[in-house]
Parts: C-alpha cells; structure tokens; sequence
C-alpha cells in the first residue's frame, strides 16, 4: 500500500511540461514467469514519460532448495518494489537500465521442518533488460538484475541454527507487458 501511495504522489513530477503526441504519460501492467514457476505470483504496474517510467511490483517467490544455503528450505519471499527505468530509446522499446528499492519479507524452515522463521530485508535493486514490442501494446523483456542487502535481518534463528540472508541475490526472467 506503502508503494502505491508513493508511485501516485511521483505522478505529478512525471506530468510536469506540456504534452505533445511523442511525450504523452503512458501507463502499463507487467507480469514475470518466474514468480509462477515457483508457485508464486507477480503483480505490476508502471507510469512513464519518454525515456522514464516508475514502477510498483508485488511478487511472491519460493526459491527451490538448490539456490538456499544447505540446511534450509521453505525459503518463501514476498517481495514490494519502487523501481525507475531508463529507456536508451523512447515509448519504452529496446534496452533499459533500472535501480530502485525492494523489501522481502521472508520466512524459512531448516531441513528438519521444526519451526519457521519469518525476517524481513530491505535491497538496493539494480537491473538491466530490453523490451521487444511484438505487438501495438504488447511486449516482452527479457531482464537480469541484483539485489544489494542494505537493511534489516543480518541472522535468523530456526531449531537451532542460524540463517545468514545473502548480501549478494541475483536474478534472471522474462516479463510479458501490456501499454495503455
């Protein structure tokens, strides 16, 4: 809700100038693949001018076991996001760069599946993708990105052992958008 409060107060800043045909607010809607593969969801959102957009993401990930430190499993992200991307080309086509920050709040299970522990982190995102329009409105971006820990849980505690969160989580998809 934090985000959505966010992204419409940044909606005045991006309206600011006059509006001609080629620089007209545009708004659009975002799913990614990987949410789901793991059982998950993902629901976005963005509003952009010319080269920009501002982006509001929620997602739901369960990282398989092979990406979580041994011992542990169950490792279930719920993640929110305000992300700004650059367009090195107009109406938001080709390649992109985007940086923004993430909160994950997380919860995991050690192999013995006692307990579940619950933490919550917050990122530095910083991503790089390009958007191919196959249609009018449509598009796919095909994007890879890091997450930077800059804040919150440094060691969760479950049935006696300790989870460090990674300070370092990389991260590859494909997104499939829709442009009003």
């Amino acid at each position: 809700m934090k985000l959505l409060v966010i992204f419409i107060a940044l909606l005045p800043f991006l309206a600011k100038g006059q509006v001609s045909a080629s620089s007209k607010i545009k708004f659009g809607i975002e799913q990614d693949f990987l949410p789901y593969i793991t059982g998950g969801y993902f629901a976005g959102a963005w509003v952009g001018k010319n080269h920009i957009r501002v982006r509001v993401l929620t997602a739901k990930v369960n990282k398989p076991d092979f990406i979580v430190k041994k011992g542990f499993t169950n490792n279930e992200v719920k993640a929110y996001a305000i992300v700004g991307d650059y367009f090195l080309q107009k109406d938001w086509k080709g390649w992109w760069i985007g940086s923004g920050l993430v909160l994950w709040n997380s919860s995991i299970q050690s192999e013995q599946k006692i307990n579940t522990a619950s933490f919550n982190n917050v990122l530095l995102n910083g991503s790089i993708g390009y958007n191919w329009k196959f249609a009018k409105r449509f598009y796919l971006s095909p994007w890879a990105g890091l997450h930077l820990r800059i804040g919150g849980t440094r060691t969760v505690a479950v049935d006696g052992k300790i989870f460090i969160p990674p300070l370092l989580n990389p991260e590859a998809s494909l997104k499939v958008g829709y442009c009003f």
